[in-house]
């Protein structure tokens, strides 16, 4: 289909080049430290993984053998097209990466890595880096959601979106003008992809999604920087990405509120490590469990309620085979709620096989609910049905899981989920203190600097990427 109007993408690149660190309310600036921190913890904890050891490979053998860019795979950082490419991988793998729920983007894991990389190329300051950030967000979540639930259904949206988001952070700290902003987003357009098939197969995609979504979105930035152009009307265009990944735009959601409506502001943390569209049922069966006193022997079945992109995506996992597979299964993840009252990392590789939960997982059923769909995207809610083995019935609801900007995960929370990743990830949790210091206060900082390093490379001597060591 083709939609016509006037903004379109034209209005998002001036809005994403104009934007200056002044313009930006305190609330949003401190979000994005927030988020930053979210997003380390993510990266440093996936950064062993085996899609990210692939990638790590694959940068140490086709890119730079140092550069000034930090990369969870190299002590010598790298280029910022490799750099991004390897950080985004890691920061995606674990399912612990942030949401924006309206748009079902994961801005953290695609815009932080095409951030940090250009920034610390470029020796931005830490303004100059939290700025190109929201301004990521920004974009990332108003394609997202000018694309809609169709494009949901085939497309992994933060594939798709997020190069257009990674392009205009990464192309902002480049200093583009609206012209070369343009360009930018049409490069970042026509190379938009990310097919949910993967979860079929168990396949590693999801993760290469990210990766090339943040390479494609640097390699738009840097080349628009330099003179290519791209298409102006690559969202909107008859036969732009509107008209090719979906049956109803939103062509409204481009530029309605700009400057006032932030996305960043609307973006979600996960407590649980498992896909976000577990986490309403999860959270509800926590509370019914609590409040009822049920254990896992109490319980025949429970019926999670949910909207219909749920289906879509968990619907063909129903033997998960690998830990990532798992994090797509609600049968998992609720089994493991129900047995532990957690769904942490760890657990997806440890229970895997576990004859427990494989025989909780039994008693779980998915079914589609017209008032929970009505309220998606917006809103994510949770409606479970638990049938107990004495023959008792009880419900229970909620309309936003933990994590949601309406149910927030406390500052507390989440340093120390950072600090469970770091370890996880063989970092030094000892330097997570440090950096929570350091990132909150980013916003002061002359130059962004080092950032993993600390965190990665213990006794390492080199922790300013401008200077790489020899």
């Amino acid at each position: 289909m083709s939609t016509s109007g006037p903004g379109g993408t034209e209005a998002l690149a001036h809005f994403a080049a104009e934007l200056q660190p002044g313009d930006l309310d305190p609330a949003v600036v401190s979000r994005a430290g927030e988020l930053f921190l979210d997003w380390i913890g993510s990266a440093v904890g996936g950064q062993h993984e085996r899609p990210t050891e692939i990638l790590a490979q694959f940068s140490a053998k086709m890119g730079p053998r140092e550069g000034r860019s930090e990369s969870v795979g190299s002590a010598h950082g790298s280029s910022p097209y490799f750099a991004a490419l390897v950080n985004a991988a890691a920061s995606h793998v674990l399912e612990q990466d942030d949401l924006h729920a309206p748009s079902v983007v994961h801005p953290g894991a695609v815009v932080f890595p095409a951030a940090l990389a250009v920034a610390q190329d470029l020796g931005s300051s830490g303004a100059e880096f939290l700025n190109a950030v929201v301004v990521g967000y920004e974009v990332g979540a108003r394609v997202g959601r000018f694309l809609g639930p169709s494009h949901y259904e085939v497309f992994h949206t933060t594939g798709t979106a997020g190069t257009l988001a990674a392009a205009a952070a990464a192309s902002r700290l480049m200093g583009a003008d609206s012209e070369v902003m343009l360009n930018a987003l049409g490069s970042a357009g026509t190379q938009a992809a990310g097919l949910w098939e993967f979860l079929r197969d168990a396949a590693d995609s999801k993760q290469l999604h990210a990766a090339k979504a943040v390479a494609n979105g640097v390699l738009a930035a840097w080349t628009a920087e330099h003179g290519l152009t791209g298409a102006r009307r690559v969202l909107e265009g008859q036969q732009g990405m509107g008209a090719g990944m979906s049956h109803a735009v939103d062509q409204e959601a481009l530029d309605e509120g700009l400057g006032k409506r932030w996305a960043i502001l609307e973006t979600s943390l996960k407590l649980h490590a498992c896909c976000r569209h577990t986490h309403p049922s999860a959270d509800a069966l926590t509370a019914a469990m609590v409040e009822y006193r049920l254990g896992p022997r109490d319980i025949r079945l429970v019926r999670a309620r949910v909207h219909q992109a749920a289906i879509d995506v968990l619907g063909p996992v129903r033997d998960p085979q690998t830990p990532h597979q798992a994090r797509f299964s609600m049968g998992f993840v609720l089994a493991l709620i129900a047995i532990q009252g957690r769904a942490g990392v760890e657990d997806f590789k440890l229970r895997l096989h576990d004859p427990e939960v494989r025989k909780f997982m039994e008693k779980v059923e998915m079914v589609y609910d017209p008032e929970v769909d009505a309220a998606y995207p917006e809103r994510w809610q949770g409606s479970i049905e638990i049938e107990t083995v004495g023959g008792r019935r009880i419900e229970a609801h909620l309309d936003h899981p933990r994590g949601d900007p309406l149910n927030p995960l406390s500052r507390a929370e989440i340093v120390d989920k950072v600090e469970r990743l770091v370890q996880l990830g063989g970092g030094m949790a000892a330097a997570v203190g440090p950096l929570v210091d350091r990132v909150l206060s980013l916003e002061s900082a002359p130059e962004v600097g080092t950032i993993l390093g600390p965190l990665l490379w213990a006794g390492h001597t080199n922790l300013n990427p401008r200077e790489p060591d020899k």
